[in-house]
């Protein structure tokens, strides 16, 4: 687990970046843009559940990526805003997400905040991130990845960035 160091300490912290997918016709860079700030909920897939409960950390950037559309692609900027807790989903008899073996006690399913930072100027589809051969190693262009979280390196983080 990454931890941000107190303020009066002198110790750098090194940032880290994620690519976090959501489809567009349920929640897209224009809603986040709209609310300034949301949850990351109904997330359960447990590895991408323990990124967020153990890796990251606010202030941590994250690529807004729409999947399951026609164009998928990387269209904005958010960051981690708050520390992990409970997704109120799992609890809730109503939801989709509702998750009967999961307790208050001893949640299942974790979520952090985001908060808005930008719109890219463009969509840096997946086709161009694939044919990019300096991205050629990321996690997003592995044949058969369908994680919805994922971390992406400094040196990829800024590539995709100087495709805007």
């Amino acid at each position: 687990m990454r931890v941000i160091p107190p303020p009066e300490q002198s110790v750098d912290y090194e940032m880290a970046y994620w690519l976090m997918k959501s489809e567009p016709d349920v929640y897209s860079i224009d809603d986040l843009q709209r609310d300034g700030r949301d949850m990351w909920d109904s997330i359960r897939n447990y590895q991408a559940r323990n990124m967020m409960r153990d890796d990251m950390v606010i202030g941590d950037e994250i690529f807004f990526y729409h999947s399951n559309c026609k164009e998928p692609g990387v269209v904005g900027i958010m960051k981690v805003a708050s520390e992990p807790y409970p997704d109120p989903l799992q609890f809730d008899q109503k939801s989709n997400y509702y998750d009967p073996k999961s307790t208050k006690e001893e949640p299942r399913w974790i979520l952090v905040d985001v908060e808005f930072v930008r719109k890219l100027k463009r969509n840096i589809t997946l086709t161009e991130i694939k044919a990019e051969k300096s991205l050629v190693d990321m996690i997003l262009t592995r044949r058969g990845n369908r994680l919805s979280i994922m971390p992406i390196e400094k040196k990829h983080w800024k590539k995709i960035l100087s495709m805007e």
